[in-house]
């Protein structure tokens, strides 16, 4: 307002109002508390309904039009500070970018809310599939255009992107630039859009995708709302352009991750490369067995590894492996065969670990090399020692007149005691067999599995007669009818053959009286023979089993331990109690086992007499008076009154 005008707006006006100056007072009043446009009109109106000279009205004009301008101004300050916040705040969004969707979110709403549009939501090209598509929407409700891709040049989005220059469109089904197709159209029209204003999204040169703002009415964007939404599209841009970046450094980082435990993880191999190597050259120098390799394979490689025997492995497994000459997967498992030239041992089998890496796939071949070199060198040591402890037994049964110091040293060397008490066992197969290749392989293994046991026993074993010879020690408490049968069912187990065992009654000193060897090995053949004549093949006895018979076939005719396992029972009980049951045993069979006829022998009462017998029968078993122990207990009886005349 200039000088002039202020100074004659102080004079009084000729109606004698308020002066001019006061025109000002009630718009200053509507700018204070951000009346709207329309209010700027009350004063004037009110000051014609008042009948206000002409003069007052003009001023009121004139300070209206400069309030109005103040508010114009007011209004674009505060709309630029609300868009230059908004565009802070996402500039701020996307220096912490941390997920870019949510960044793109917040820019399309941002956009939509300063340029007050209904809709808003931005496309993202794919070069590989040659057109764009919605990546973000807000104020969308239609699922259809949410959904919707462009092709390049197709809808005012391809326009956009195709020339890499905004365009808006005041009424979108009237506006001819651009190519209508049937699918954006229909998109469009589901979610009633008219007024649109597309801006590219670039990076550099490249147009990656479009930012949209758009009305369900017609509308003309004004070009600073076009300036404002390009300047989101390019937030948008660098947030896409510093994501990629982001994607590509982790994804590099991840490569350079997983490189580093590639490497670690080789350098992790090759260590336990080289350590089972030092452990199994140990192994082999200090003479370690099978197992000792399976443990030591199992804690380098953090499995299971097991020795099988080539019957229990899976066949095919084991055959391709062996064919192939490395390590093969079977299910879960892997399977190394451990073979030397044409004969297969069995395999190492890895348990439960199904991805394995090639070096120690390897490692697990070398194993089962060194295990077939470890079953070789033992099988030859096992020979070797099998040959000593034959030729030692051979000696004991043939060389009577060797020196039995020197058998002493030489059995000691292989842990054998011939000063213990020992039985020697004469076994021999029972399977018939008209195959002569069979019968001598069975018989390779009888011996075999003979010599496994004496090692295992500290004794002795050889071959002879067309079977097997052992020497074993008697341990306290046993019989030799006991080794015998379990010799028997050993060797059988061992061998899948019926194995018959005859054994000879225990025999000591063999340090100074090694001659008793041969008159043993007799009396344990005597004992085969008879139990394969007695069809109890697959069985094992000593002469003892055979009750009087034993008498015949023991070597050394034990009279006394005849009587004493036979009647041996009764005699003790007359001798502490100062009974007579031998005396009435003897009376009874001689009056053919008749108490009547006994009682007039013994000249007691017949109660007497079967109280007595009763006694017996307690003593000896409820079956004494079956034939063949009846038998038995009278020969006793005859030998033990023998004896006892004798010593008189």
């Amino acid at each position: 307002m200039s000088r002039d005008h202020a100074q004659s707006a102080e004079r009084p006006a000729p109606d004698a109002g308020p002066a001019p100056g006061g025109t000002e007072a009630p718009f200053l009043e509507l700018l204070a508390r951000g009346a709207s446009a329309d209010a700027f009109e009350e004063p004037l109106l009110r000051a014609r309904a008042e009948g206000r000279s002409a003069e007052r009205i003009t001023a009121l004009e004139h300070a209206k039009l400069l309030a109005l301008r103040v508010r114009s101004e007011l209004e674009g300050r505060r709309r630029r500070e609300a868009e230059l916040s908004a565009l802070f705040e996402t500039a701020h969004d996307l220096a912490g970018l941390r997920d870019l969707d949510a960044v793109l979110q917040a820019i399309v709403q941002r956009a939509r809310s300063l340029l007050g549009t209904d809709v808003a939501y931005l496309s993202l090209n794919d070069p590989a599939r040659g057109d764009t598509y919605m990546r973000v929407t807000e104020g969308s409700v239609a699922a259809r255009f949410q959904q919707l891709r462009l092709g390049m040049g197709e809808g005012l989005g391809g326009l956009v992107a195709q020339t890499a220059r905004p365009y808006v469109t005041d009424d979108y089904f009237k506006d001819e630039r651009f190519q209508h197709t049937v699918t954006i159209d229909t998109g469009v029209r589901d979610e009633g859009l008219v007024a649109i204003l597309g801006v590219p999204l670039m990076l550099g040169h490249h147009v990656i995708g479009v930012l949209f703002a758009a009305d369900r009415r017609a509308r003309v964007f004004e070009r600073a709302q076009i300036a404002l939404l390009g300047s989101f599209a390019a937030l948008a841009a660098a947030a896409i352009d510093t994501a990629n970046l982001l994607t590509e450094t982790r994804s590099a980082l991840a490569d350079l991750e997983r490189a580093n435990e590639i490497i670690q993880d080789r350098s992790g191999v090759i260590e336990r490369a080289s350590e089972v190597h030092d452990r199994l050259a140990e192994l082999v120098l200090r003479g370690g067995g099978v197992h000792d390799v399976a443990a030591a394979v199992s804690e380098v490689l953090g499995g299971t590894v097991a020795f099988s025997d080539a019957d229990a492995a899976p066949a095919r497994a084991v055959e391709a492996s062996r064919t192939e000459g490395r390590a093969v997967r079977h299910e879960d498992d892997w399977i190394a065969a451990v073979a030397a030239g044409g004969e297969l041992f069995g395999a190492l089998v890895l348990r439960g670990h199904p991805r394995l890496d090639p070096v120690d796939q390897r490692t697990l071949e070398r194993a089962a090399m060194v295990t077939s070199l470890l079953l070789l060198a033992r099988r030859s040591a096992a020979e070797a020692e099998q040959r000593v402890r034959g030729e030692l037994l051979d000696d004991l049964l043939d060389a009577r007149d060797r020196d039995p110091r020197l058998l002493r040293e030489r059995a000691s060397r292989l842990h054998a005691d011939l000063a213990a008490t020992h039985v020697v066992l004469a076994a021999r197969l029972d399977g018939a067999t008209a195959d002569a290749d069979h019968e001598a392989d069975a018989r390779r293994r009888l011996w075999s599995a003979a010599s496994h046991l004496a090692a295992t026993r500290h004794g002795l074993a050889a071959a002879r007669d067309g079977g097997t010879v052992l020497l074993l020690p008697l341990e306290p408490g046993d019989t030799a009818t006991g080794l015998a049968r379990r010799t028997a069912r050993q060797l059988g187990t061992a061998v899948h053959e019926t194995v018959t065992v005859g054994a000879s009654a225990p025999v000591e000193d063999l340090s100074a009286r090694p001659d008793r060897v041969a008159a043993a090995y007799q009396e344990g053949r005597r004992c085969l023979d008879a139990l394969r004549l007695l069809g109890r093949t697959g069985d094992g006895a000593a002469a003892e089993d055979f009750g009087f018979l034993g008498l015949l076939l023991a070597g050394d005719r034990d009279i006394a331990g005849f009587v004493d396992r036979t009647i041996g029972q009764v005699v003790a009980y007359d001798e502490r109690r100062g009974t007579d049951l031998v005396r009435t045993l003897e009376a009874y069979f001689a009056c053919g086992m008749s108490p009547a006829r006994t009682k007039d022998t013994l000249h007691v009462h017949v109660n007497t007499v079967a109280q007595r017998l009763e006694r017996v029968g307690r003593l000896l078993g409820d079956d004494w008076q079956s034939p063949a122990r009846a038998l038995e207990i009278q020969l006793a009886l005859r030998l033990h009154c023998l004896a006892a005349t004798a010593q008189h």
